[in-house]
């Protein structure tokens, strides 16, 4: 794969200095992303929701290099100020209600937000930036109950409202291209992972938890389906993928996964196994843990990102979990005020 700082096969040419708009800029793909574009020389606009306690650690040591627009996906009129004031040459919307579990709970805030909110941004940039490109993040829970691997062929069969919801965003920024040449694309992104992944997550909620058992602060981890199958890779190399996208020469969807699957249960197993752990003493599963409707098995087929894009994961299964447990050991020894932990996190590519 390149490098993060080389280019895909025919980045587009650009007369001005590049300028990007990301939504969703607070979370782990947008700090990420927001990283990448500022080493590529973009002037780097991120739309955040005016909140009484603003949440910006993830991107914290780049705040000063970003320009943050007040905004939110539920009110169009922010939009088209936020799209007003960024002059963006690419948009990049990565806000959603991204977590299944909530969907199920909370079904039309999920649709409001994940999937109308892609129509109205879409509908904005139409009016007010319609020489900007725009990359939706799509997702592998709109394949759902459609056995792997998964292609930009295959059908679509959502298990949960966020799957839904995606969907609707998703079939929108095709629907805005074939209708009004707008340059817009969607990237369907398997699970991607990072020690920036919120705690209510399955892998964070592991790698966290593996390191409060190793420190003596927790006794136990409970979990629902072992069972479920999921394509894992490192959310530092999908945002690769994101941008590159924005680089082709023709508007086109693609696949993003490692098209390796592993299995909850393993990622329990190998979790543990880092600080030398027998996990089965400590993981037990309560059926409240369950979705409604569960998607057992999600397993890429990134072909086309890999000849288009030149694309594949540089960062493998065992070494996302090794740097995982690491950085939440590192937090959690900090926070029980323990000695400094012997094992030691991988450093970032950039």
């Amino acid at each position: 794969m390149p490098s993060p700082a080389s280019q895909p096969p025919n980045p587009q040419s650009r007369d001005t200095e590049p300028r990007a708009l990301i939504t969703g800029i607070t979370g782990q793909d947008g700090s990420y992303l927001a990283e990448l574009l500022l080493h590529k020389g973009y002037r780097v606009f991120g739309l955040v929701r005016r909140t009484s306690r603003p949440s910006y650690e993830r991107i914290t040591s780049i705040l000063p290099q970003l320009k943050l627009i007040t905004g939110d996906l539920l009110d169009q009129s922010s939009l088209v100020r936020a799209l007003q004031e960024s002059k963006p040459t690419e948009v990049y919307n990565l806000a959603a209600q991204s977590f299944v579990k909530t969907s199920f709970s909370e079904p039309v805030a999920t649709a409001e937000v994940t999937g109308l909110g892609a129509a109205r941004l879409l509908e904005a940039l139409r009016q007010v930036a319609p020489d900007a490109r725009y990359y939706q993040a799509s997702t592998s829970e709109m394949f759902g109950a459609i056995p792997g691997p998964q292609s930009e062929h295959t059908s679509f069969h959502p298990r949960s409202p966020y799957g839904v919801a995606k969907l609707y965003a998703h079939w929108s920024t095709i629907n805005t291209r074939e209708a009004y040449g707008t340059w817009a694309v969607s990237g369907i992104l398997f699970n991607h992972e990072s020690p920036r992944r919120g705690p209510e997550f399955v892998t964070r909620k592991v790698t966290q938890a593996v390191a409060r058992i190793y420190l003596g602060l927790d006794q136990e981890l409970v979990l629902g389906n072992l069972d479920a199958r999921r394509d894992w890779g490192h959310a530092r190399d999908y945002v690769w993928a994101m941008w590159a996208m924005l680089q082709m020469d023709e508007p086109r969807d693609l696949v993003i996964g490692s098209g390796q699957a592993h299995s909850v249960r393993d990622l329990v197993s190998r979790a543990f196994a880092v600080l030398d752990l027998d996990w089965e003493k400590y993981v037990r599963t309560d059926p409240a843990f369950l979705r409604p409707a569960e998607v057992h098995d999600l397993v890429a087929d990134a072909g086309q990102a890999r000849e288009i894009l030149g694309w594949q994961p540089r960062t493998d299964f065992d070494s996302l979990i090794r740097e995982m447990v690491a950085a939440d050991l590192e937090v959690e020894s900090g926070a029980a005020g323990s000695p400094p932990m012997p094992l030691g996190s991988p450093p970032l590519r950039r």
